[in-house]
């Protein structure tokens, strides 16, 4: 490798490879290791020069090159491994058991009861959940008191600068960390943590949690701003959620009433580099939580979650949840892992035709490597 090819491994490189490509997802894994990347207002920003010729930016990015396979076999039991949807070592549906988690949940209060139990047990000493303020900008906030966990719930349809306040959070003399993160930021986590540069393997250490998000795509701030404005003028914003797709809208709560928004205008807010996402369940996580979907209807299942356990570790604290009373657990439908499996498999696909048609090559996907086996599971799918 000549020079010029190790200063793509450092700011330049991100910058050429990863924001000026549309592919930074805004996770924030780059912020808060060194003072020449910032994050403002749901944009990475480049704010100083830097000759590094390798840099952490570009170790932990998640869209620069990754080994994937490295990393399943590092986080993972082999055994677990399902190829649509990564290790999996059951499925569950679960909601809080206490209403008032639930009341200000946006479905059911499962993260949440889960995060509230880690603190309370030991699991962690500090969470690290996205936060907004009363315009919908995306933040992110250190939590030790379990009940203040419960401020934080809901979706965030932005992406949170979640891992910048991890980098910043890592570095003091706190203790056992767990994050809740969306595939992107489990991504760059798992690099972080399987492949860490020399002085990040003290903080890494500290990482004992993460609960992750599915994830079909995230909003521009500033292009949801706009919109919002124009479907509800000064109206004070209680809410917003997104609708399973045979709904096609987007409800958006307000103190006189809700206003539906067809999903084709919610759309053209969706962040370009979405398009190039190979993971809808968070597949880099202990446990993955995600919205119910069964044959009860919306109705129903918008008060409850679906969960995959991936680790020993998330099914030791889905097993305490259990047991405390924190979770309430009912049966999953036949076909809900089937279906699961088809939607990140879809998901799949679409990143690398979108990929391919971004490098005009169809064995080129950019960040992640044609041979992986998931990659050719994938491929033979499609036919």
């Amino acid at each position: 490798m000549d020079k010029d090819d190790k200063n793509q491994q450092g700011q330049q490189g991100i910058n050429t490879k990863v924001l000026k490509q549309g592919l930074c997802t805004g996770c924030c894994a780059c912020v808060n290791l060194c003072p020449s990347i910032e994050y403002y207002k749901d944009k990475t920003i480049l704010v100083h020069d830097c000759n590094l010729e390798k840099g952490r930016c570009f170790t932990y990015c998640p869209r620069t090159p990754t080994d994937f396979e490295m990393l399943r076999c590092a986080l993972f039991n082999p055994g677990d491994m399902v190829l649509e949807i990564g290790a999996f070592k059951g499925l569950y549906m679960t909601r809080a058991a206490d209403e008032n988690i639930r009341a200000g949940a946006q479905h059911g209060g499962t993260v949440t009861a889960l995060i509230q139990l880690a603190l309370d047990q030991g699991f962690i000493d500090e969470a690290i959940l996205a936060d907004q303020n009363d315009q919908f900008l995306p933040a992110a906030q250190s939590i030790v008191d379990k009940d203040e966990v419960s401020g934080k719930s809901g979706s965030k349809f932005a992406v949170s600068p979640t891992l910048s306040v991890f980098n910043r959070i890592s570095k003091t003399d706190t203790g056992k960390i767990g994050v809740v993160a969306t595939p992107c930021q489990a991504l760059a986590l798992a690099k972080m943590k399987v492949n860490p540069v020399p002085e990040d393997k003290m903080r890494m250490e500290k990482l004992r949690l993460v609960l992750g998000l599915f994830c079909g795509w995230a909003l521009d701030w500033r292009k949801l701003q706009k919109l919002l404005k124009e479907k509800t003028g000064d109206r004070k914003i209680k809410g917003i959620d997104i609708l399973p797709s045979k709904y096609a809208c987007m409800e958006v709560y307000t103190m006189d009433g809700t206003i539906e928004i067809p999903i084709e205008e919610v759309n053209t807010c969706v962040r370009d580099n979405c398009r190039y996402c190979f993971d809808m369940t968070c597949e880099f996580a202990d446990i993955s939580v995600g919205a119910a979907r069964s044959p009860e209807g919306w109705d129903v299942d918008r008060g409850w979650n679906q969960v995959i356990v991936r680790t020993d570790l998330g099914g030791q604290l889905l097993a305490l949840a259990r047991e405390k009373g924190v979770l309430e657990f009912k049966a999953v439908p036949d076909k809900n892992i089937e279906n699961l499996k088809k939607a990140s498999a879809g998901k799949k696909l679409t990143c690398l035709i979108n990929l391919s048609e971004k490098t005009g090559n169809p064995d080129d996907f950019i960040y992640i490597d044609p041979e992986d086996p998931v990659v050719r599971h994938i491929k033979k799918l499609r036919g």
